[in-house]
């Protein structure tokens, strides 16, 4: 089996994984919308933008650092696994603990008085998230990717169980008579608590059975390891840090910067609830993104040896690029109808004209994903401070200087637009200090291609219902005729099992 297509193989398992237990998790956004207050989607919206910022400063890049160590240096991978695994353990509690401590002055200071307890459940989130970190990396390095897709499905199931129950089932009991108000200590005006709290147990419960399979650790903190880790890991603190900012400070900030009244009968913090839901929808493309990472990133450590391997990327980029934009104008096309399937009340579907917007912002992070191994394979991650917190910077202007006036459009263009920067950034330098023979005109032309065909398929409409539907994937046939007429000699490699990629 070629290079390409075990690539291509881990994906699949990956995607399948993530595209599965994505969809179940994926269908709480109706339980959400169905059943909690716009409001309170607009505080599971801030809070888990904050959750998803200080993710990265719990596990400061050492995923990518474990890989990079246990890969490339001619180290015992076992004690580059006790080593980081040691330290991300006596970090996470030291982070945990103070932001425990913290937790009034984050109530206060995000407009939740008296609800410290929600920052208290957030830290011990962090925690919980920071020391599975690493279990998971050694999982994926070791090709064990059914059984990391089967914890992380048991992780969304258990968190889908927990959700269901406190948000659905007791208040169908309560209301039925089976059981009365306080039972097991239930309140029925808690809202984002419970969300929080199903995060807090499925998290938990898991631990045990991820530490099984991917074997325990022995404490261990040795100098010599972890301070060339050390540095190899700071800088992508920072890149996790500002790229973060790009993809998470819009849904954080959205309801601080909006004008009050901006829209009518919402508060600001619902409509950054409704900006938030739509934000939901455009997971469809980030789980595809995230299934890729999980293959590709112990992937390419470990192809970097090989003279070919430039080679390799390209080609990989490239079938990324065809995959993701066919599935950008799938998804655009179909959202008359996914929009009102999963937002079900009144006033969510407003913002689904920003989706395709989202879609190719996560697009661009694929590429940019793509684009990083070069600074990673030649321990230059230097680099990727400066080019994320210039993305950042963008995110934040953007985000301050149209939100006030564009609302919901505001915030999805921050997205896009600093991805698209820390795309150009990446590619010129990476082509300077590690030269990748990336098929740059087509890919770009056929990213342009797509986004055009995706809001051509989202404005037109019909009077039919059927000769809508047909219509639109109409335009999804076209775009795949244009690459089955342009990739032949990809598409006939790819499928052959003799050829080698």
């Amino acid at each position: 089996m070629s290079n390409f297509k075990k690539l291509a193989g881990q994906t699949a398992v990956y995607g399948l994984s993530s595209i599965l237990g994505r969809s179940i998790n994926f269908l709480m956004i109706i339980v959400y919308t169905e059943y909690l207050s716009k409001e309170t989607m607009g505080s599971f919206t801030s809070i888990y933008a904050l959750i998803g910022f200080l993710n990265i400063v719990f596990t400061y890049g050492m995923e990518t650092t474990f890989f990079r160590y246990s890969t490339g240096k001619n180290l015992d991978s076992n004690r580059v696994y006790n080593n980081t695994q040691s330290l991300l353990v006596s970090t996470s509690l030291i982070l945990g603990t103070g932001l425990f401590l913290l937790a009034p002055w984050l109530a206060e200071s995000m407009d939740y008085p008296g609800q410290a307890y929600l920052f208290r459940w957030t830290a011990l989130i962090l925690c919980f998230d920071s020391i599975l970190a690493i279990p998971f990396a050694k999982l994926r390095l070791e090709n064990k990717a059914l059984i990391f897709a089967g914890a992380k499905i048991i992780n969304i199931l258990l968190n889908v169980f927990f959700n269901l129950l406190l948000i659905v089932g007791f208040p169908y009991l309560i209301a039925n008579g089976i059981i009365t108000e306080g039972f097991l200590g239930y309140r029925s005006d808690w809202g984002v608590e419970y969300i929080l709290l199903s995060n807090l147990l499925a998290n938990g419960l898991i631990i045990p059975f991820v530490w099984w399979k991917a074997g325990f650790f022995r404490f261990q903190l040795e100098g010599t390891i972890l301070n060339p880790m050390w540095a190899y890991s700071f800088p992508l603190l920072f890149m996790g840090l500002a790229g973060v900012t790009n993809e998470l400070l819009s849904r954080l900030l959205f309801e601080y910067v909006l004008p009050p009244n901006f829209y009518a009968g919402l508060s600001a913090r619902e409509a950054g609830g409704v900006f938030g839901a739509n934000f939901k929808l455009a997971i469809l493309m980030n789980l595809v993104i995230q299934a890729f990472k999980y293959a590709a990133e112990p992937f390419f450590f470990k192809q970097s040896a090989d003279k070919n391997s430039p080679v390799l990327y390209a080609k990989v980029m490239h079938a990324f690029v065809l995959f993701c934009s066919t599935l950008m104008i799938a998804i655009s096309v179909n959202l008359y109808w996914i929009g009102p399937l999963f937002l079900r009340k009144p006033g969510y579907a407003e913002g689904l004209f920003i989706v395709p917007i989202l879609l190719m912002g996560y697009l661009l992070l694929g590429v940019y994903f793509n684009l990083s191994i070069w600074f990673k394979i030649t321990d230059q991650t230097k680099y990727s401070f400066w080019i994320t917190l210039i993305g950042a910077v963008i995110s934040i202007l953007v985000i301050v200087s149209c939100v006030p006036s564009l609302g919901y459009l505001g915030g999805a263009l921050s997205t896009i637009s600093c991805y698209f920067a820390m795309c150009v950034l990446c590619y010129i330098y990476g082509q300077k200090y590690y030269p990748i023979p990336y098929k740059t005109a087509k890919d770009v032309t056929y990213l342009i291609l797509a986004f055009g065909l995706s809001y051509l398929g989202f404005y037109l409409e019909t009077e039919n219902a059927a000769l809508n539907f047909l219509v639109k994937n109409s335009l999804v046939l076209i775009f795949l005729a244009m690459i089955y007429g342009s990739e032949k000699e990809l598409i006939h490699s790819v499928l052959s099992k003799n050829k080698k990629i």
